[in-house]
């Protein structure tokens, strides 16, 4: 969340980032009328509190002393009661603030409007007609939506000899290279989390709507290992010394798509299920910019390896996800489509996940502590680089030539 502190000191800001947004503007102003309320009974309860010194007698109290300091100390009860939920209530308005956009980002309405950073690599030139990788998965044997809609439903499928072969090989190369060459630390953690761990990166309260829950339970499908690989820091104080940290998973990710209705409904672009490395980085603030940048380029590195064209692109303000202050999508060529899809998102939180989760570092030589920042990007959603890989590799003879990088993961050379 935003430091209530900010927003009460910069409303004009806060309130100009919702509206570059696209964002209603309700939520401030409903924080804004509970902290007024907050502030005002507080001090309320302090000038009662500091009259109840004033009337405490320095010896012995008379009966109707005894009386008058109970009754005021049940009315100070009461109103400290109410202010407590007060204080609750303020803190929850506060969680449906959306962060603060960087000051270089695009003003902007949806992703028409993000900047272009670059273009990498050469968009394949075939001499037939390019087939999309869910025609390809199925006339290869490898990819079935069918037993994907029987075993749960429509957005599911059932990965099949080389094409499960291929998922795996993907993930092991993807985490082999932040491992060994970019310094992660891997983690497998559980797929189910708790409330409190989607409030702290930010998907609750905004986005329950888009997530699996269990009844009656307070659990929930994680939609992506950034809620696990963030919250192994929740109320936590890390030492100065020991950042930054750069955590990585492999693992389930799980989504209703609730506003994607129509949307990318064939193929494996967009499932309800899906495989994610994720990159997690915990920086101190003077290094957040700088981690961005590297972020950026660790998940670069993965398309440039398995020589597939991308391109960068900075989102504007509209396009711009809840927590983030910034964001760099990485988008795959895809030839039967014609365009650049996105692939993996890179975005810096500043202390807007930290605050909500209290992951702060204590300064070394101060001992000070406050918060850190928080910065994410998966690593490649690996089903998307599956339908990359299938639909740029393709040949006229209707078979894949896989990556160089991954032919020692599966030990073949045509799919």
């Amino acid at each position: 969340m935003i430091d209530r502190k900010k927003i009460r000191q910069e409303s004009d800001v806060v309130k100009a980032a919702l509206e570059s947004r696209h964002h209603t503007v309700e939520v401030l102003e409903k924080f804004q009328s509970l902290d007024v309320e907050w502030r005002k009974q507080r001090a309320d309860v302090d000038e009662m509190i500091n009259k109840r010194k004033t009337l405490t007698p320095k010896g012995k109290p008379t009966p109707e002393q005894l009386q008058e300091l109970k009754q005021l100390s049940e009315e100070i009860k009461q109103k400290q009661d109410g202010l407590q939920q007060l204080e609750l209530d303020v803190k929850e308005a506060a969680l449906h603030i959306p962060n603060v956009p960087d000051s270089d980002v695009p003003t902007g309405k949806d992703e028409d409007d993000n900047e272009l950073i670059k273009e990498v690599g050469t968009v394949p030139s075939f001499d037939f007609e390019a087939k999309s990788h869910d025609d390809i998965g199925i006339e290869r044997d490898i990819l079935n939506f069918d037993l994907g809609a029987k075993l749960a439903g429509s957005r599911f499928v059932v990965y099949k000899g080389a094409g499960a072969k291929l998922e795996r090989a993907l993930s092991q190369f993807m985490l082999d290279v932040h491992t060994e060459e970019h310094g992660y630390t891997e983690y497998l953690p559980p797929v189910v989390v708790n409330s409190d761990s989607l409030r702290g990166t930010g998907q609750l309260p905004k986005f329950a709507d888009d997530c699996f829950s269990f009844e009656e339970s307070d659990y929930w499908l994680s939609p992506t290992a950034e809620v696990q690989l963030t919250n192994l820091y929740r109320d936590t104080i890390v030492d100065e010394l020991d950042l930054p940290l750069q955590l990585t998973a492999h693992t389930s990710c799980f989504r209703k798509e609730a506003g994607s209705y129509g949307k990318d409904v064939k193929g494996i672009i967009r499932q309800h299920q899906f495989t994610k490395v994720e990159l997690v980085h915990l920086v101190h603030p003077e290094d957040s910019e700088a981690a961005l940048d590297r972020l950026l380029s660790h998940a670069e590195k993965i398309l440039q390896l398995l020589e597939l064209p991308y391109r960068v692109v900075k989102l504007c303000t509209g396009d711009l996800g809840f927590s983030a202050s910034k964001t760099y999508d990485l988008e795959v060529w895809f030839p039967s489509q014609g365009k650049y899809r996105e692939i993996s998102s890179c975005s810096r939180f500043l202390d807007f996940q930290a605050r909500r989760a209290m992951i702060r570092y204590r300064a070394s030589e101060t001992g000070k502590v406050s918060y850190l920042h928080t910065l994410n990007g998966s690593g490649l959603a690996v089903g998307r680089t599956v339908a990359a890989i299938l639909e740029n590799y393709q040949t006229s003879e209707g078979q894949v030539v896989i990556p160089k990088v991954l032919q020692k993961y599966m030990n073949m050379e045509i799919l």
